[in-house]
């Protein structure tokens, strides 16, 4: 069984790290077959608005955006349809580290671009992006996307026993954690 460490966490919350859980939980018989991260490692990217929008002068399906992160203003070339003023999206500075890339100050067609406008899917959260991933207008500027969007999270596999069923679900789970931490649920 494969579950949300943050998950598990709103229902119990032990003082414990998340290899401390996974070896709390093996000893007491429920053996953790693996701890992975729940999303792909991202560094640099935070929420952004665009300001302004213009249609970059030597390609047709690209937009020069002004892109900024509350702190300063940047410009951006952007290929993504829905791209638009009054947009929070998540804008990864140049340096960023996104999975299998590390964003650059480029020059695309002739245009100079400090950072990359993302979708969900250049983010790892989606198998694929039809476009910008699009925030809540009310998205605090400049705040780490990873931190915003709760991306950092384990997924936790139990290898569970045929006389486990109590903990084929994540309130059966929070209540053995409860049980094994003197908690209440």
């Amino acid at each position: 069984m494969k579950f949300s460490e943050t998950w598990l966490r709103e229902w119990v919350a032990p003082a414990l790290s998340t290899e401390q859980l996974a070896a709390q939980l093996t000893m007491a018989g429920l053996e953790v077959d693996a701890v992975t991260p729940a999303g792909a490692a991202l560094t640099g990217v935070v929420v952004a608005e665009v300001l302004g929008v213009v249609p970059h002068p030597d390609a047709e399906r690209l937009s020069v955006c002004r892109v900024s992160d509350g702190v300063a203003e940047y410009q951006v070339v952007c290929g993504a349809p829905n791209v638009r003023p009054g947009l929070r999206v998540p804008f990864a500075r140049e340096g960023a580290e996104l999975p299998g890339l590390t964003i650059r100050r480029a020059r695309l067609r002739g245009v100079e671009s400090s950072g990359m406008l993302c979708a969900a899917d250049e983010l790892g959260i989606e198998s694929r992006g039809d476009g910008l991933l699009e925030l809540p207008p009310d998205a605090p500027l400049g705040d780490d996307i990873v931190a915003y969007l709760q991306l950092a999270d384990s997924v936790i596999e139990l290898g569970l026993t045929p006389n486990r069923g109590d903990c084929l679900g994540i309130a059966g789970l929070a209540r053995e954690v409860a049980a094994l931490n003197a908690m209440a649920i």
